[in-house]
């Protein structure tokens, strides 16, 4: 769980800014029992070991820290020795949390140093497991809670943090109805937005002191929590239709007006609401949904980087997506318009995507198609001559002979031998990306369909996985990880000022990410690793501040952008200068 906090005045609810400031207990007898300094509480302001001999003794805390003074690198390497003793990914999300709460500078430097290793950790897959048990496990809250319950409240839980309209640059939110692979979690998919935040400060360098995380407590319809005694949610089935949609409005109408330069990023919606709330309201309001924008980008970046391989246009790409939920049509958005930057029309564009869901291809004699579907729809005029029936996977394949086979189905094995081998038969090098998680869900391993597609496939997944060997070549195989993308993304967005994230940003994104592989080596990944996360986001943000520059959505400049990007990038140091001050 993460705190929430302002900038470096030292600010922050709920804690005393002086750090030689010390409060009382009295005890019944009357006598004054002394609490612990305040600088040693005050995470965002204790060094722990670090604090030099005269700064204990100006912070009043001398005897308090064992004689020695180390440095935030030694620091950092018995933290590290700490976790490695952990016996689980739990424990260490756990052990995490620990050191977040004593001291924020050591936490995001542990982070920083082992981001690759420590991402499952703070987030997918670790924090579906915390945040089944979060209200059990309940300690500390770092966020903010608005209840639909009490919409009257919202405004006030904003401004309890004491904080300016120029003090924020970033707020992730979610109502948790649609949590990574668990589903319905309500109040206790908090740690969702914290960990997205952990991710966005540790890869981008966002300023953790600058950040919000928000949970919208709508309710929830898992019985397994109303049911629970320990539940710290609203005991009531989710909100929806006009109350739902309300209070949606009022969250950005005040989180907008009270902090005009946060960029809104929207986490783990559901699929009914997710796609609608962008749309509706990307006009009017600075807002990011990473499930739908972020996922679609990463997806973009693949296929960037598979065309340089195939030398296609993508005006020229034909689009099945297996799996037509709002991740899945928000890939097609994306590739949509990519195909339109490259010269295609509204018409030509859609009648080159194909979206697979559970009932078979997607036709417009469905009943009741959501209306991100109904957009993509075939007329079923011209499939009626594909089958008498529903039209599965393997059919619609080997009809269209896509260039794109794209998988958010989370239906395990989906991509059956026979589907990658008439993927292959259609093209000569197929761009196939089973992206669902995790392994019990992926749609085909890649062990399996590099073998399958004769090694011609152009593959990128949503697990990590280990090089393939077939024929005497040793296939990367690209993770699609989101952290490639969202926090360089939002990075850029801060920066440039931009009013709004445009679909020019999202393109020079993944454009970006592209750009930082060579995959003129047989076998080469088509994604880059995420062991550089922070030189890689530095350069994503600074292809996206240029892209809102050129949209016209820009509200800053800097005669040397790349240097700005750099400056703007916080650092897991401790600051010298006035240590009553803050960080």
């Amino acid at each position: 769980m993460r705190a929430v906090r302002g900038p470096g005045d030292g600010k922050c609810a709920g804690v005393a800014t002086l750090a030689h400031e010390r409060t009382a207990l009295t005890t019944a007898g009357g006598t004054s029992m002394p609490v612990r300094p305040t600088v040693l509480q005050d995470r965002y302001r204790n060094r722990g070991t670090a604090f030099t001999l005269e700064e204990r003794a100006k912070l009043g805390i001398t005897g308090r820290l064992p004689a020695a003074v180390e440095t935030l690198d030694e620091q950092a390497s018995r933290a590290y020795s700490q976790l490695q003793q952990q016996p689980s990914n739990l424990q260490k999300y756990i052990y995490l949390n620990e050191v977040h709460d004593r001291n924020q500078v050591l936490y995001f430097k542990l982070l920083a140093d082992h981001l690759d290793e420590l991402l499952p950790v703070v987030y997918d897959p670790t924090v579906g497991e915390a945040i089944e048990k979060w209200s059990v496990d309940y300690r500390d809250s770092r966020a903010v809670y608005l209840s639909i319950d009490r919409p009257e409240d919202v405004k006030a839980s904003f401004e309890s943090l004491g904080l300016g309209a120029d003090d924020v640059d970033l707020i992730v939110v979610s109502d948790a109805q649609e949590i990574l692979g668990i589903g319905d979690w309500g109040v206790n998919g908090t740690d969702i937005s914290i960990g997205k935040l952990a991710v966005y400060s540790a890869a981008a360098g966002i300023d953790p002191n600058r950040v919000i995380a928000v949970n919208l407590d709508v309710g929830t319809d898992n019985e397994q929590l109303l049911n629970n005694p320990s539940y710290l949610g609203n005991r009531h089935a989710r909100v929806t239709g006009k109350r739902y949609d309300d209070f949606i409005a009022l969250y950005l109408e005040t989180a907008s007006e009270l902090f005009p330069s946060a960029l809104l990023h929207f986490e783990d919606f559901g699929p009914s609401n997710a796609r609608r709330i962008l749309v509706e309201n990307s006009d009017r309001y600075r807002i990011f949904n990473d499930d739908m924008q972020g996922t679609g980008a990463i997806v973009m970046a693949s296929v960037f980087s598979a065309l340089k391989v195939t030398r296609g246009r993508w005006s020229e790409q034909r689009l099945v997506v297996f799996g037509a939920g709002t991740a899945g049509t928000g890939m097609a958005d994306q590739i949509h318009a990519a195909m339109l930057r490259d010269g295609a029309t509204p018409d030509e564009a859609k009648k080159n995507i194909w979206l697979v869901d559970v009932h078979g291809l997607v036709t417009d004699d469905m009943r009741d198609l959501p209306d991100y579907q109904r957009v993509y729809a075939r007329p079923k005029s011209e499939v009626s001559d594909w089958s008498d029936g529903e039209i599965d996977l393997l059919t619609t394949v080997e009809h269209v002979k896509p260039t794109i086979l794209i998988g958010t189905s989370t239906a395990h094995n989906a991509f059956t031998e026979d589907v990658v081998r008439a993927l292959a038969e259609g093209v000569e090098r197929p761009i196939l990306l089973p992206l669902s998680n995790p392994t019990s869900r992926i749609e085909v391993m890649p062990s399996d369909a590099v073998p399958w597609s004769e090694g011609r496939a152009l593959m990128a997944v949503g697990i990590p996985v280990d090089p393939v060997r077939y024929n005497g070549v040793s296939y990367e195989i690209g993770q699609a990880n989101n952290a490639l993308l969202y926090p360089g993304l939002g990075l850029g967005t801060i920066v440039s000022g931009a009013r709004h994230v445009t679909d020019n940003m999202l393109l020079a994104a993944a454009e970006a990410v592209a750009g930082q592989v060579d995959v003129s080596l047989p076998g080469a990944s088509l994604l880059p690793p995420v062991a550089n996360l922070r030189a890689s986001s530095a350069t994503v943000a600074v292809a996206v501040a240029r892209a809102a520059a050129e949209d016209g959505v820009a509200t800053k400049s800097h005669d040397d952008l790349i240097q700005a990007v750099q400056d703007a990038m916080w650092q897991p140091t401790y600051p010298t200068g006035d240590l009553e001050g803050g960080q």
